[in-house]
């Protein structure tokens, strides 16, 4: 079933880059991308990473049993990643929460 508001894709004016401008996803100009380990008390593991999951642009990427998170955050601007850093890091039974990685995509 196709969605009526999704044009039909035509292969060849894709291809050769005659795609019609409306019919063009529109993106965020910037994507920014960060990940945070965190460390949190184990006996309280499931309930860390239900609060991290349940924030916007989070999600959890792995886990170990001795309370060790592994956080991808994905945000349209820099101060969306610093800001939800900072509230994992204030969140009940979180020990440390750290930035390991921050990427900007230009588009």
């Amino acid at each position: 079933m196709t969605d009526p508001a999704t044009p039909a894709v035509d292969r060849r004016a894709l291809l050769t880059g005659r795609w019609p401008a409306h019919a063009k996803m529109r993106m965020p100009a910037v994507a920014e991308v960060a990940s945070v380990l965190v460390q949190a008390r184990p006996e309280r593991l499931d309930a860390v990473a239900s609060a991290i999951e349940a924030l916007h642009g989070c999600e959890i990427f792995q886990r170990s049993p001795q309370g060790k998170l592994v956080v991808v955050i994905e945000a349209d601007d820099v101060g969306v990643i610093g800001t939800t850093l900072n509230l994992i890091s204030s969140l009940p039974h979180v020990l440390t929460a750290a930035l390991v990685f921050h990427g900007t995509d230009q588009g």
